[in-house]
């Protein structure tokens, strides 16, 4: 399929910098470890699209063993060499749309900042729901948009700019239909702004200076309503940080 080789076209070129990126490096906090997902060392942990491998080093130690899958296997290789020196790491290389895993595998399952990159939401979801247990925990993060069509449709459009292999934000309400859908019920949820640098977000993606410069020219056509809401700052005709709304959702199976 045309958009998962250009998630592998784009993360291979520079797996490092999802290592060393700010915005991919703060993982999880400690309150959503401790409170919601109340790991105990006999788990089985499956993270998946694990990028850097963040939050599989996050929760290594509290769990018997994480695997970490990712579809292309640049990141994954260089993942597993900055994690050399975790043990109950496993790597492999699979497609959030179809887990190479039997039903029922997991206690605890994670997804960071990687499903705007999917084609298929409902597949990845329904795979989720497959191989959590019964009473296992799912845990959910991703930057999504807001239900204003105006408002949704630059972000993504300038996303897609910025990143070829982006496919898609979701709002809210469409991923809450997809859980709702597959019988997954939310338990705990937060949401939260996050400030991105524009330079560090274009460097990640974009090589050349031409491309660089319709993303910024595109950031700065933005009108008021947009420029309020994803809180565009511009200094000297060039914009310098805006901010997106990332959702964290912690789900369970319906009883």
């Amino acid at each position: 399929m045309l958009e998962k080789e250009l998630v592998k076209k784009t993360f291979a070129k520079r797996p490092q910098d999802y290592v060393t990126s700010t915005t991919h490096a703060l993982g999880i906090s400690q309150e959503v470890i401790s409170t919601w997902l109340n790991p105990a060392p006999t788990m089985e942990m499956l993270d998946i699209a694990t990028g850097g491998g963040h939050v599989a080093k996050q929760l290594s130690p509290y769990v018997r063993i994480v695997y970490a899958t990712d579809l292309t296997k640049e990141m994954l290789a260089n993942t597993k060499q900055h994690l050399q020196a975790l043990t109950n790491l496993l790597y492999i290389m699979a497609d959030a749309e179809q887990l190479p895993f039997l039903d029922a595998s997991f206690d605890l399952i994670t997804c960071r900042i990687a499903a705007h990159h999917f084609p298929n939401p409902d597949q990845f979801i329904r795979e989720v729901k497959r191989v959590l247990k019964k009473d296992g925990k799912f845990l959910f993060i991703d930057n999504i948009v807001p239900n204003i069509k105006q408002h949704e449709l630059f972000m993504n459009q300038v996303e897609k700019m910025r990143d070829e292999s982006h496919v898609r934000f979701l709002t809210k309400e469409e991923w809450g239909c997809l859980f709702k859908q597959h019988g997954l019920k939310i338990s705990q949820q937060h949401t939260h702004k996050k400030t991105l640098s524009v330079n560090k977000w274009l460097d990640r993606t974009l090589c050349h200076e031409d491309e660089k410069n319709n993303v910024i020219k595109r950031l700065l056509q933005a009108d008021t309503d947009i420029t309020n809401y994803y809180q565009i700052k511009n200094r000297n005709e060039k914009p310098l940080q805006f901010s997106i709304d990332e959702w964290s959702v912690l789900m369970k199976h319906e009883k």
